[in-house]
């Protein structure tokens, strides 16, 4: 009995510890990384040109002008507010269902996992994390991508509604079928979180491991840590972008005239709109993000977590 009591305490410190470092590394992840992210999502979502006319953007530094003169150096961080606001519940419950999941997989404390046991922890987050990533990226997407889905005729105040992540969820709820309708793109979400966070996991510790030159990696500098976990993001974005393209443009999608039945459809309709190419809109920006947003995450994660004992 005084064991089991014992181990509780020991795995009650633990969750604790992955909840403050999981909080700060979401933190900095958030701040390095959602103006990328906002340019990723207003290409993704811009409507397809009619033919013979322009996109309303060439790319993502003509995204940037473009959002910097319409709206100000603000207008790179619309919609940070509901991530911002989850972000501590976000990444807390990533890092500790993983830590969790370690903890199950491990033969005995403190023994250093396999790189393939990290895939398995990380898939295992990926799921948890996937029914609070949906309804907060649905609020996000929203925000960033109205201004790019506003034309210039009649229906540009029609477009443009929204008034903050409040609002946002206001309208869902009242407008678009209550609670269910925050979880619209719950299922490309969750093809993107649990492979994705597997690959991130796992490319991680592999990377760890090849620069400590073994399993132990307990003795690696700052440096190492960057650079492992920023080549771990890009791992993410690389391993599921096509789908988190899907996710966006069911999320933006008009609820009264819906574009796309459903996630097969938009994928099946962006393929044959615009090809290959139109799977990955937006993913130079996702890259640019991902590198130096997830070195920040890991490295402020890995620091805290260190301080913490």
């Amino acid at each position: 009995m005084r064991r089991a009591y014992t181990d509780l305490v020991f795995d009650m410190g633990d969750v604790a510890k992955d909840l403050a470092a999981g909080t700060v590394g979401g933190a900095a992840q958030l701040i390095c990384g959602h103006p990328f992210d906002t340019i990723k999502v207003k290409l993704q979502s811009q409507p397809a040109p009619l033919p013979g006319q322009p996109p309303k953007f060439s790319g993502a530094i003509d995204a940037v002008k473009q959002t910097i003169a319409a709206e100000g150096p603000r207008g790179l961080y619309k919609g940070m507010g509901a991530p911002l606001a989850t972000v501590a519940a976000f990444n807390a419950v990533l890092f500790t269902v993983r830590g969790q999941m370690e903890g199950l997989l491990r033969s005995s404390p403190g023994t250093p996992l396999t790189v393939s046991q990290q895939v398995v922890c990380g898939a295992g987050a990926g799921v948890a994390v996937s029914f609070l990533a949906c309804p907060t990226e649905l609020i996000k997407c929203r925000l960033q991508a109205q201004s790019a889905l506003a034309t210039a005729g009649p229906d540009a105040a029609i477009a443009v509604k929204y008034g903050g992540p409040m609002d946002v969820a206001r309208h869902v709820l009242h407008s678009e079928g209550g609670a269910r309708g925050l979880f619209k793109g719950l299922f490309p979400t969750m093809a993107r979180e649990v492979p994705g966070n597997a690959a991130m996991f796992g490319v991680y510790e592999a990377l760890k491991q090849y620069l400590a030159g073994g399993k132990d990696t307990s003795s690696l500098g700052r440096g190492s840590l960057i650079l492992a976990g920023g080549l771990a993001g890009a791992s993410f974005w690389v391993s599921v972008y096509p789908t988190d393209v899907v996710k966006s443009v069911l999320q933006v999608d008009d609820y009264k005239n819906p574009k796309y039945s459903g996630s097969v459809d938009a994928f099946r309709k962006i393929l044959k709109a615009e090809g290959v190419k139109g799977l990955y809109k937006g993913f130079g920006p996702a890259m640019a993000r991902s590198v130096p947003a997830n070195a920040a995450c890991f490295l402020a994660y890995e620091v805290t977590r260190s301080s913490l004992g």
